[in-house]
C-alpha cells in the first residue's frame, strides 16, 4: 500500500475518532450542530471571497448576484453556532439546495435563454433561432437536424461535426471540401480525405487526398498507394513521380532519404537511378555508422539493395556486436550488488 493511500485511510480514522468522540461526550446534536457551523463558515467565506474580488473587477451584475446568497450563508452560520431558529436554517438549507440544483441545470445548456429552454426544438427553429435549435437536437440526438441548423447558421465546422455524429460522412467531407475553397486551408482538405474514406468513397478520398498532396508534397507517396488500391495504375504512377521529386529534393538536405529515392526509382522501373540512389544512402549510412554503430543495420540494408550480399552480411555482424555489447551492458548496470545490511 502506497503512502498516499496510508494518508487518506489516517485522515478518515481520525475523522470518524473525532464524530465518535463527539458524540460519545456532547451527543449526537452538537455533532450535528458542528458540521454545520464548519459547513456554512467555509460558504460563507468562499461567497465573500468572491463577492470581494467581483467588487474590485467592479463587476457589479456579479457582485449583486452574491450579496444576498453571502449574506444567507454568514446568517446561517451564526444561527448554527448559536444553534437557534433551526427552521430557518433548514430553509437556507433547502435553498442552497435549489440553488445548486438550478445552477447545475442551467449550466447544462448555457447558449439558451431561460425562456427557450422550455421551448421545443421544432418551435425555436421556426422562431428562427437556429443556434438554440441545434442545441435542443443535439441533445435530443437528432445531429442530422442539428446540422441543418448550423448551415443556416453559417457554421460550417460545426455542421460538419453534426454530421459526422450523424454519420452523414459525405455531407461532412462536401463541407470541408467548400470550407478549403472559401479558407484555402490544406486542413480542410485533410479532413475531407478522412470522411470521403469513412464514407466509402475512396475515389473522391484520393482526389482530396492529392489536392492536399499539391500543398504539402510528403503525401504524394501516400496518394500513390490510395490509386493503387483502386487501380488507378496511371494516377498511380504520377503520384509515385511525384513522390520522388519530392524525396529527390530533401535527399539534398538529409541522405537518410536517398533510400525512399531508390525505393520509388526502382518501383517505376528506373534502375540507373534507384542505384545510384542506393549508393548515396549507402555513403551517407557509413559515415553515420561511423559515429553510431547503431547504423550497421542500415549499411546492411544498403548493400542488401546493391546486391552486395556478403557486405550486407558482415555489416550485419557489426551490428549484432554492437548490440549484444549493449545488451550486456545493460544485464551489467541492472544487477546492482546487494547491501551488507539486506543480508
Amino acid at each position: 500500500m502506497d503512502k498516499l493511500k496510508l494518508y487518506i485511510i489516517g485522515f478518515l480514522v481520525a475523522i470518524i475518532a473525532i464524530a465518535a468522540g463527539i458524540i460519545y461526550k456532547w451527543g449526537f446534536w452538537m455533532l450535528v450542530r458542528i458540521v454545520l457551523s464548519l459547513g456554512f463558515l467555509g460558504l460563507t467565506l468562499m461567497l465573500g471571497f468572491f463577492l470581494a474580488l467581483t467588487l474590485y473587477a467592479e463587476s457589479w451584475k456579479y457582485a449583486g448576484l452574491l450579496v444576498i446568497p453571502t449574506a444567507l450563508s454568514a446568517y446561517a452560520t451564526y444561527l448554527t453556532i448559536t444553534w437557534q431558529k433551526l427552521k430557518v436554517v433548514g430553509g437556507i438549507i433547502l435553498l442552497f439546495a435549489f440553488g445548486l440544483v438550478f445552477g447545475i441545470w442551467y449550466i447544462s445548456e448555457p447558449d439558451l435563454s431561460l425562456t427557450d429552454r422550455f421551448r421545443s426544438a421544432e418551435s425555436l427553429e421556426r422562431a428562427g433561432k437556429y443556434k438554440a435549435a441545434a442545441r435542443k437536437y443535439e441533445k435530443k440526438g437528432n445531429y442530422l437536424k442539428a446540422a441543418e441548423m448550423y448551415e443556416k447558421l453559417g457554421w460550417m465546422e460545426s455542421a460538419a461535426w453534426a454530421y459526422e455524429k450523424a454519420e452523414k460522412y459525405e455531407k461532412a467531407a462536401e463541407i470541408y471540401e467548400q470550407l478549403y475553397e472559401k479558407e484555402k486551408d490544406t486542413y480542410y482538405l485533410k479532413e475531407a480525405h478522412e470522411y470521403w474514406k469513412k464514407a466509402g468513397n475512396m475515389e473522391r478520398a484520393a482526389k482530396a487526398l492529392e489536392r492536399y498532396a499539391e500543398e504539402e508534397p510528403w503525401f504524394w507517396e501516400d496518394v500513390a498507394k490510395l490509386y493503387e488500391e483502386l487501380g488507378n495504375e496511371e494516377k498511380a504512377r504520377k503520384a509515385w513521380e511525384k513522390a520522388l521529386e519530392y524525396y529527390k529534393g530533401e535527399a539534398q538536405e538529409e541522405g537518410v532519404f536517398w533510400e525512399d529515392v531508390g525505393n520509388i526509382a526502382r518501383k517505376l522501373g528506373m534502375e540507373e537511378l534507384a542505384r545510384e540512389a542506393y549508393q548515396k544512402f549507402l555513403e551517407y549510412c557509413l559515415k553515420e555508422a561511423e559515429n553510431d554503430p547503431m547504423w550497421w543495420k542500415h549499411v546492411a540494408e544498403a548493400y542488401e539493395y546493391l546486391g552486395e550480399k556478403d557486405k550486407a552480411e558482415e555489416a550485419r555482424k557489426k551490428y549484432e556486436e554492437y548490440r549484444q555489447r549493449i545488451i550486456k551492458s545493460n544485464e551489467e548496470t541492472s544487477n546492482f550488488p546487494e547491501e551488507k545490511g539486506s543480508q
